[in-house]
């Protein structure tokens, strides 16, 4: 098992920075490729961002590219999304997954295996 647990969401002015946290416990962290997907109200939950367990490779949905950076530090088991130039569109309920599997596809939430609880991000036009 892996708990995952998110923080740094919050309420921002359009065009401001956010940078969302989440910390991994149970399982040894660098053994899981690590992902962040958004839901909305009203929608279905949607790829944002995702990182291998080495932090060498990552990938990003057309929507934040260019302006979100994921990355990971294994040594404090914690995952980041940097979130620039954020608009009304981008507010969401932000979540972290975890999975260990090689074949499943990362940027599809069927591809992981855990999840946190989830952290709120509000852009106010």
């Amino acid at each position: 098992q892996v708990q995952l647990v998110e923080s740094g969401g919050g309420l921002v002015q359009a065009g401001g920075s956010l940078r969302l946290s989440c910390a991994a416990s149970g399982r040894t962290f660098s053994n899981y490729d690590m992902g962040w997907f958004r839901q909305a109200p009203g929608k279905e939950r949607e790829f944002v961002a995702a990182i291998s367990w080495g932090g060498s490779s990552t990938s990003y949905a057309d929507s934040v590219k260019g302006r979100c950076t994921i990355s990971r530090d294994n040594a404090k088991n914690t995952v980041y999304l940097r979130m620039n130039s954020l608009q009304p569109e981008d507010t969401a309920v932000y979540y972290c997954a975890a999975t260990a599997s090689f074949s499943r596809p990362r940027n599809m939430a069927v591809g992981y295996d855990y999840w946190g609880q989830g952290t709120q991000v509000t852009v106010s036009s």
